[in-house]
């Protein structure tokens, strides 16, 4: 098998993302993560790219991804969960990454609890894209190929 010479995208999804489809369908919809993995992976697809995902439940499991993303991705969309409040190791590890990094949340975390309101990842993020739902993900992929052509 040949391994794929597109560059890749890697989707990290954090604690409890696991669940969509099956918590809170009232704000996160019915779509479950591999729902949104597929679009993701057919948006990719179409515009030249390969995606990677991982979901994890511990920040330690997401920063090693961001690690090993060094030096194969050409971009990080992620969509931390609840670690986007509190984890500055996510913080710290992202702003080691060279490319586009796109911080994508399918509510609006501004319009909920006033302890969602601040983003540790948004500090190192090349921008947010909140509260359009299943679409995130894909503004998100269309985001991050026009950032990389505007790099070229």
């Amino acid at each position: 098998m040949t391994k794929s010479s597109l560059p890749i995208i890697l989707i990290l999804s954090g604690p409890n993302l696991n669940l969509l489809g099956q918590r809170q369908p009232e704000i996160y919809g019915t779509a479950t993560l591999a729902d949104h993995m597929n679009r993701a992976k057919q948006t990719a697809a179409e515009l030249g790219f390969e995606i990677e995902s991982l979901q994890a439940q511990s920040s330690g499991e997401i920063v090693t991804a961001i690690h090993n993303a060094r030096s194969r991705c050409a971009a990080i969309i992620i969509n931390p969960g609840a670690l986007t409040h509190f984890s500055w190791s996510l913080n710290d590890a992202l702003s080691t990454f060279s490319g586009p990094i796109v911080e994508v949340h399918l509510s609006n975390p501004a319009t909920r609890d006033p302890w969602r309101h601040e983003s540790v990842v948004a500090p190192v993020a090349s921008g947010s894209i909140v509260g359009f739902g299943a679409k995130g993900y894909t503004f998100a992929i269309n985001a991050v190929a026009t950032l990389l052509a505007d790099k070229k």
